[in-house]
């Protein structure tokens, strides 16, 4: 997919738009379209949606970004480069399923962009505020990456590990990045919401769910899944799809009637 001259890596699974709704995978902010694994598989097939995801700029295959990224990459993405991506892609009735940064990204396009195709959201360890913890975490990863196996590892998935984790990890460790919150974003969403968190996420405690449920007005389920870190749908993936899958389904339900 060629967005403003770049190339996005991006796949599709099951039912195209014209056949049936689609669920948009936003990654996290290691993430890219092979590291969903094969959760994309295993939601077409339980929901009957089309499954889309992509690789946002600097990440997977798709071209590479300049650093350092603005302290306002995730606003940035929500509010310009996702309606892009949507319109290139065809895409007619969706619901957001972001997971981590890409959750972050969801709730303010959600919140910020009257999108009439985006009927529903599932947040999975989205950001909505800075807390302590987070950042600890962060800089450990960063010790992982310089001085253990972590950028190896990366690099099977990145074109350019360095700026796939440079611009995330050096983002979230800039003193400026602090002030990063997106309650009011949240507060604005109208669409039902599902958030998820896993119990035992490093990179952030359960008062992340705890101010989306004060300060979201829309429908809102929230959830803690048993067992599970910063990436439920992987680490516990039979608990994390059997709370997906009828929020999907009772959403686009609700949306038809």
């Amino acid at each position: 997919m060629i967005i403003d001259g770049r190339t996005l890596e991006t796949q599709r699974w099951g039912p195209g738009p014209d056949q049936a709704p689609t669920l948009v995978l936003l990654h996290e902010g290691l993430g890219c379209v092979a590291l969903w694994r094969d959760v994309p598989e295993l939601l077409a097939a339980a929901t009957g949606c089309g499954v889309f995801a992509y690789s946002r700029f600097g990440y997977g295959a798709s071209d590479r970004v300049a650093l350092p990224r603005p302290m306002t990459y995730m606003h940035d993405e929500a509010l310009t480069i996702l309606p892009r991506v949507l319109d290139a892609a065809g895409i007619r009735r969706a619901v957001l399923v972001g997971h981590s940064d890409g959750g972050s990204i969801a709730t303010i396009h959600a919140g910020a962009v009257q999108d009439e195709r985006v009927v529903g959201a599932v947040l999975i360890a989205a950001h909505f505020f800075v807390e302590a913890l987070n950042i600890a975490s962060i800089r450990e990863i960063k010790a992982a990456y310089e001085q253990g196996d972590l950028r190896a590892r990366l690099a099977k998935y990145h074109r350019d590990v360095d700026v796939a984790f440079r611009g995330w990890n050096d983002a979230w460790l800039d003193p400026r990045f602090e002030k990063f919150d997106i309650t009011g974003y949240a507060a604005r969403i109208r669409v039902p919401v599902l958030a998820l968190q896993g119990a035992d996420d490093p990179y952030g405690t359960p008062e992340q769910l705890r101010v989306l449920e004060r300060s979201a007005s829309c429908p809102l389920e929230t959830r803690l899944i048993a067992d599970a870190r910063h990436s439920p749908h992987l680490e516990a993936k039979d608990a994390t799809l059997a709370a997906i899958v009828p929020f999907v389904r009772s959403t686009l339900l609700d949306k038809a009637a």
